[in-house]
């Protein structure tokens, strides 16, 4: 097999690309590593169709990239796991395999995860690539939509350009949640997931293009009167996440996508949450904090 990356919409050619002539089921080599992240670089989101892999391969896989986090940003109070820390759990299950009832603390807090975002922006170091592999769906729903930051930033007038190029925002999980009303948090997780700050303009060390750094996660601008910071921001991500920046993946089984957390966001959309949804995401850490990446 030849690895071949294609458009997955012709009309938005620089924007998800799709994945042919690779089984990540067995070790890949450095020309094939080196292929996909330059087509991560270009496109953003890769789409890897008919990938029936266990944890262990999935995690081989996505080492190539860079470090992987630990799963370090859900709730759990002390239980036992369903996967390894290497594995973030993206499901409606319980450690026994069964659905989680519709009141479960955990259920709620993944809520947040159908609020736009870009994973790990709440960690001092956030998320460079997210690889998400898709082991049961339901018969419908529960698609993931990815939003262009870049294209959203070339969009936006010269004004606010330069109103925003420079500002820094504070990230958290206590804000997101908040905003949908979670607000049950223990003394030590409302420690544990403090304001981290992040530029709310980013270049990308490869390309050199900017993009914007949005995520539920940012509830205030250094500086600025929270009132204010908050109607800047929702008016940033009203504008990029309008219809011409985002995409619909629809889930098979089997998929497995990635995506570049520094150039996009996303969020998952709504399900029968009574079928049972499994999907397991690896997460490769950015190199460093925004603050000291190249503005």
């Amino acid at each position: 097999m030849t690895l071949s990356i294609q458009p997955a919409n012709p009309a938005r050619p620089d924007f998800v690309g799709e994945v042919s002539g690779i089984d990540l089921g067995r070790p890949i080599d450095a020309a094939e590593a080196a292929a996909i992240e330059a087509g991560m670089d270009r496109y953003a989101v890769l789409v890897f169709r008919d990938q029936d892999i266990d944890d262990q391969q999935q995690v081989a896989f996505s080492r190539h990239f860079g470090e992987l986090e630990l799963a370090t940003g859900d709730i759990t109070q002390g239980q036992a796991r369903r996967l390894s820390m290497e594995i973030n759990d993206i499901s409606n299950l319980e450690r026994d395999g069964k659905v989680m009832a519709r009141d479960d603390r955990k259920r709620l807090f993944s809520l947040g995860n159908m609020l736009w975002h870009s994973d790990s922006s709440f960690k001092p170091t956030p998320a460079k690539y997210s690889l998400l592999s898709a082991r049961v769906i339901p018969g419908g729903g529960g698609n993931t939509e990815f939003a262009d930051m870049r294209a959203a930033w070339d969009a936006l007038d010269d004004e606010t350009k330069v109103m925003v190029r420079d500002l820094v925002c504070e990230h958290s999980q206590i804000y997101s949640r908040g905003v949908l009303g979670f607000t049950d948090f223990t003394p030590e997780e409302l420690e544990k997931w403090r304001p981290v700050p992040q530029r709310l303009v980013r270049r990308h060390p490869k390309t050199g293009r900017l993009s914007l750094f949005l995520s539920a996660h940012a509830g205030a601008i250094q500086g600025w009167p929270v009132p204010e910071a908050r109607a800047l921001l929702r008016d940033l991500n009203e504008h990029a996440t309008g219809r011409e920046f985002v995409h619909a993946h629809v889930w098979r089984p089997h998929d497995l996508v990635m995506w570049d957390n520094r150039a996009t966001m996303h969020r998952a959309r709504r399900y029968d949450s009574t079928k049972v949804r499994d999907l397991h995401r690896t997460t490769v850490a950015d190199v460093a904090p925004t603050l000291e990446q190249a503005a």
